[in-house]
């Protein structure tokens, strides 16, 4: 059974950067897509990231351009680096990986795995 462990969470102020780490403890394919989703408490799951082979790559609009993803399918870990951060980017992030045939690569429904996820809190 996959595992997906997520670090890197903490506190930070508005305006600050931090940087997910993802660990999976198989391989995953570069053609299987991987992604970062967050939810926020009384919210709904929202897609932040997802990315397959190299550049196929996806943003939630919230997130664009502040908010990179990556992954290094050698160590079978995803990244999300996260820069100007802001009060509503407040949320348990989780790491997701591998979507049955035909889903969407932000629509959280589509993945096999999750991690237990991290939590990233931004203040004002």
């Amino acid at each position: 059974q996959m595992r997906l462990v997520e670090s890197g969470g903490g506190s930070v102020q508005s305006g600050g950067s931090l940087r997910l780490s993802c660990a999976a403890s198989g391989y995953i394919s570069n053609n299987s897509w991987m992604g970062w989703f967050r939810q926020a408490p009384g919210k709904e799951r929202e897609g932040v990231a997802a990315v397959r082979f190299f550049n196929d790559i996806l943003y939630g609009a919230s997130v664009k351009g502040r908010f990179t993803v990556s992954r290094d399918t050698a160590k079978n870990t995803l990244y999300l680096q996260m820069n100007s951060l802001k009060p509503e980017d407040t949320a348990m992030y989780y790491c997701a990986a591998v979507t049955t045939k035909g889903a969407q690569p932000l629509t959280w429904s589509g993945y096999s795995y999750w991690g237990q996820g991290t939590q990233v809190t931004v203040s004002s």
